[in-house]
């Protein structure tokens, strides 16, 4: 598991850089002209010119020159990216990490800190209105900053998962840790173009977005290491009610890739799942109300975009079962036969509809068992990756299971974990520490350690596309809900609601500025200059006429008894109260927080 020592990793300055690696220990100067990023285990420097972002590589000499000056002088642990607005370029760098376990022997680090350095002393020569607009960007750079559920390694590509890398070249271990990457699972990818062009290989940490929880227990008095690591794709990056199903080329949101990985007495084992968005064009626009309506959003590409994503996942990962957890009525229920109408539709693809909420209801986990007996000569068919010591590959897993709720959180990961407890019993049999009869349910520490990864995992997962912890969070841990459960929830579900409503526009424009679906460039006409008003601006007001008025009505006619005129003033307040409220729900999605930079699609 994620360490939760947030003291800052040893230094490694004493042990050489390896082929393809990365510099694990920085050193930041900050001149009043520039910037000098300079490795500690390795001779590479640069600078960035703080008029304008530009970026030199150095020379050992003129790294090592001004060492002596007036400088602020601290440790950075990498360099993210550099990204270019209209005063000049912003640097983000690493300013503190942890430890977060290993990876097949390497090891893996959690993002704590981040910041950015501003390159932007053009600033003054901007009118003003791109004065406000870089005030705007500045802002999502800010939001960017505190961006969780980052990991890297220095000395590892984390992008693929075993079985794709085990049967790449050897070479390809040689080569830049960002060469060797699947664009994809990069976070950071649009950050990198700089640095890429600059041949600053040293410097160029991918990052993913995701989740990586590890742990030991002991078999048969053999230690067994259980490590859960999820990938978030990046091709349709967003937030939970900004970014809903397809876009036209068929990337899904919240599609992430989580692989289980078991290793015992030399064997190391892999089980790949997948989750992500239904894969149609469909919306949930937020107006103030607890669950908004869900649109389907009627376009001729439809089957295409289906088409598209079906045969990307197929090529990457081979068979596919795809599990449909939604409801099979309301709102639900139509995306749900929308989807298994355009699946009847895809040859070689396994679809099944299983209505968690109707089937589960009550809190019961084991009636996923009725989903399992329909599916489980299939998984057992598909299997998983298995290898030795020596890198032979024993078992290869054929195929993947592709789960999805309406946000691919709560339903899907206590599917998945569902899914996962039957593999990991498969996995620890192959690998003889585990009887065929014995399961890891028999022993309650066991099960108790793999019920925690899977409710972590899930909880990251959730803070990262809906800002809050996961719910049913109980139905893992304990197979039903509980009170302390039930309250978690509540709250959850209530920081979700605010979060979506009055925060994740501008938290999507954040995310389309970072991954570079809106492109900064100068001379273009301001995305925030259109002559209206912002409407969630007047909601502090409303909401403020609306309390105001509640009192002010509770009070007189608290005092209807003692003078008529009260009667009419409580009818006056009460009108007004009811008018108000009225205004707002009928106008609910302008005063809710919207994106400005990029469309739904």
């Amino acid at each position: 598991m994620a360490s939760a020592d947030a003291d800052e990793a040893p230094l490694l300055s004493e042990e050489p850089l390896c082929p393809g690696s990365c510099s694990r220990e920085l050193e930041l100067r900050e001149f009043r002209d520039r910037y000098v990023i300079r490795s500690l285990d390795g001779a590479a420097a640069f600078a960035v010119a703080r008029s304008g972002g530009s970026i030199r590589p150095l020379s050992p000499e003129e790294a090592a020159a001004g060492a002596g000056s007036d400088c602020k002088v601290s440790r950075i642990y990498g360099v993210v990216g550099i990204i270019r607005l209209l005063a000049g370029s912003y640097v983000l760098v690493i300013t503190s990490r942890k430890d977060a376990g290993s990876y097949q022997g390497s090891p893996v680090y959690h993002v704590n800190s981040m910041k950015f350095l501003c390159c932007n002393e053009a600033i003054k020569h901007l009118t003003p209105q791109e004065r406000r607009d870089e005030a705007y960007f500045m802002s999502l750079l800010r939001i960017a900053e505190t961006t969780c559920g980052l990991y890297y390694s220095y000395v590892r590509d984390l992008t693929l998962n075993l079985q794709r890398a085990s049967k790449l070249a050897a070479g390809r271990v040689h080569k830049p840790l960002w060469k060797q990457a699947d664009p994809r699972f990069v976070w950071n990818k649009n950050l990198l173009e700089e640095l890429i062009e600059a041949k600053l290989d040293e410097f160029i940490i991918p990052l993913i977005q995701g989740s990586f929880q590890s742990a030991q227990f002991t078999l048969k008095d053999r230690p067994v290491r259980i490590t859960l690591f999820s990938r978030r794709c990046n091709r349709r990056l967003g937030t939970r009610m900004w970014r809903r199903g397809a876009n036209l080329e068929g990337a899904t949101a919240n599609f992430v890739e989580t692989e289980q990985l078991v290793e015992y007495e030399g064997l190391t084992s892999s089980f790949i799942q997948v989750r992500g968005s239904i894969p149609l064009l469909w919306e949930q626009i937020v107006d103030l109300s607890y669950k908004p309506r869900l649109s389907i959003i009627e376009h001729e590409e439809t089957p295409k975009v289906v088409q598209r994503h079906f045969h990307d996942l197929s090529q990457r990962y081979g068979e596919a079962i795809v599990i449909d957890l939604t409801d099979k009525r309301g709102d639900e229920g139509d995306l749900s036969n929308a989807f298994a109408a355009e699946m009847g539709r895809i040859p070689g693809v396994r679809y099944i509809h299983f209505d968690f909420h109707h089937v589960c209801r009550g809190g019961n986990f084991d009636n996923l068992q009725a989903l399992y007996n329909q599916i489980e000569e299939a998984i057992h068919k598909q299997g998983y990756f298995l290898m030795n010591t020596k890198g032979e590959i024993l078992l290869e897993q054929s195929g993947v299971v592709r789960s999805n709720c309406i946000d691919c959180l709560d339903r899907t990961n206590v599917t998945q974990s569902f899914l996962a407890r039957k593999s990991l019993d498969s996995q620890l049999q192959r690998m003889g520490a585990l009887l065929s009869s014995e399961s890891i349910s028999l022993s309650d520490n066991i099960n108790d350690i793999f019920k925690k990864l899977w409710v972590e995992h899930g909880d990251e997962l959730s803070l990262e596309y809906a800002g809050s912890y996961a719910l049913k969070g109980d139905l893992v841990r304990y197979g039903r809900q509980t009170l302390p459960g039930l309250i978690k929830d509540g709250m959850s579900a209530l920081s979700r609601y605010y979060l979506n409503n009055f925060h994740d526009g501008v938290r999507q424009d954040a995310l389309d500025l970072i991954s570079g679906y809106y492109t900064v460039s100068q001379g273009s006409s301001s995305p925030f200059h259109n002559g209206g008003f912002e409407s969630s601006s007047y909601l502090p007001v409303a909401s403020a006429i609306i309390v105001g008025g509640i009192t002010a009505t509770t009070f007189t006619l608290s005092q209807v008894g003692r003078n008529a005129q009260h009667l009419i003033s409580s009818i006056i307040c009460a009108g007004l109260t009811v008018g108000v409220v009225a205004l707002v729900k009928a106008n609910g999605k302008q005063f809710c927080s919207r994106p400005r930079l990029c469309g739904l699609i």
